[in-house]
């Protein structure tokens, strides 16, 4: 933030009037300074103060929109080196290279496929977002149809890589609407480019031989009134990309140097030879600090590892990951399944709503809210008390989905039967293991009493 909140009160309309959320312009000012609220919060800012304020207040990496529809993303707008300094704000975007000379069926196939790809955990969709068509033959007819069909066809946000303005012009016509990022702009094309970009309102990437070469292109195209810039260094060797992403973040956090102060884009599909390299390079980019990265294919068993490793990166380290309260099937449960209950830190979840999938036994799995706290930790807080989870035994409908009247609580949590029993008195609390690698044998050994 390059205002104080004094500085920002200044350039406010001063009327208090509390539709930003806060009493006072002085708290609206102070929150903004702090970077804990934003500008349009102000209905009545004048347009020349949103101006300066905007301008002010822009993180230090500048967010950048790519792409229009149901994947739309921003990539950038990060304000630390450090997740546990704060956090990581828009999460790296996962992309596929596909050449223009590609069939049109082999192109139709492979977007059926990436399309399908969906993965659902801790109640998100985790998915790829990104298509980069590559021109590789200077075919400008092939190029726009084939940008065409992706823009048509899928959902996924497209980067059109060229560096040929009449190739460029000609995919931008054909998938203007899907609002493509164009690549790249370098030495011998920037001013085109940069025209290309301003004329169609279109992000675009930047690239240089190193760090201190694209400075001056960074530079001249924001002169040219372009802020929606992508940067890529160039470099293709892992140690020196990692070293170069690396001192961009430095740059423009530490000295404020707004010249590299833009999201990067990498290629582990050009550092190595097969896609289970890609993958492990493509790992190291997704924690620092590729904010789009680029592989030669989607496939599951690589894909998978690298939307998990986002998600948890990308996540505030302050607020523990959750999955929503209620009730969960494991299995196909009955009315004579066993019923469990836990907490919702996501990870609890997974390893006990795991350990009963792998014991073969149907059950009927109660997740409880507890600000995504632990079973030990939430109960040393009173947010799994045995008062607590007993009226939620109540609210939640389990009642109505089962004969018994049987609850096993976790091991840890065992203090809290006598609560539990005096909130809930039609019930038998059953204490369960304390590990979650002893549920599987503790549910076979109560099916066969």
């Amino acid at each position: 933030m390059g205002l104080t909140g004094i500085q920002i009160l200044k350039l406010l309309p001063g009327t208090n009037c509390k539709e930003c959320g806060f009493p006072t312009c002085l708290a609206f000012a102070m929150n903004l300074a702090a970077g804990k609220t934003e500008l349009d919060k102000c209905p009545y800012v004048s347009d020349e103060a949103r101006e300066k304020l905007a301008e002010a207040s822009a993180p230090p990496i500048r967010p950048v929109k790519i792409g229009k529809g149901v994947r739309a993303k921003t990539v950038g707008g990060e304000t630390v080196e450090y997740r546990h300094e704060k956090t990581f704000y828009n999460p790296t975007v996962l992309g596929v290279l596909v050449p223009s000379d590609i069939s049109e069926d082999e192109l139709k196939n492979k977007l059926k496929v990436w399309n399908a790809f969906q993965y659902e955990r801790v109640g998100l969709n985790l998915r790829p977002e990104l298509v980069a068509l590559k021109d590789v033959n200077g075919d400008k007819e092939a190029f726009a149809s084939k940008a065409k069909l992706v823009a048509e066809t899928s959902e996924f946000i497209l980067m059109l890589m060229s560096e040929n303005k009449d190739v460029m012009s000609a995919g931008i016509e054909a998938c203007k609407f899907k609002r493509p990022l164009i690549y790249a702009a370098t030495e011998s094309n920037v001013d085109d480019f940069g025209n290309l970009a301003k004329e169609n309102n279109l992000p675009l990437a930047v690239k240089a031989e190193s760090v201190e070469k694209l400075i001056p292109l960074t530079e001249k195209l924001m002169n040219m009134g372009l802020k929606e810039l992508v940067i890529d260094p160039g470099s293709r060797e892992v140690k020196q990309c990692f070293q170069d992403l690396v001192n961009i973040r430095r740059a423009a956090l530490r000295a404020k140097n707004r010249a590299v102060g833009f999201p990067t884009v990498v290629f582990p599909c050009e550092m190595a030879s097969n896609l289970d390299v890609e993958t492990i390079i493509a790992s190291i980019f997704v924690a620092k600090y590729g904010s789009i990265v680029i592989l030669s294919d989607f496939q599951p068993e690589s894909l998978f590892p690298l939307l998990l490793e986002r998600l948890n990166i990308f996540t505030d380290p302050q607020r523990p990951m959750t999955v929503t309260e209620g009730i969960y099937e494991i299995g196909k449960p009955d009315e004579n399944s066993p019923v469990l209950i836990t907490t919702n830190f996501a990870l609890t979840y997974f390893i006990v709503s795991g350990e009963i999938e792998s014991s073969k036994i149907p059950s009927w799995l109660l997740v409880k809210d507890t600000e995504g706290l632990s079973v030990l930790t939430a109960w040393a807080a009173g947010k799994f008390s045995g008062d607590e989870v007993g009226m939620f035994v109540k609210k939640c409908g389990i009642a109505d989905k089962v004969k018994h009247r049987e609850i096993i609580i976790p091991g840890y949590a065992a203090a809290i039967v006598g609560e539990m029993e005096d909130e809930l008195p039609d019930w038998k609390v059953i204490v369960g293991p304390r590990e979650a690698a002893h549920i599987p044998s503790f549910l076979r050994a109560r099916q066969q009493q």
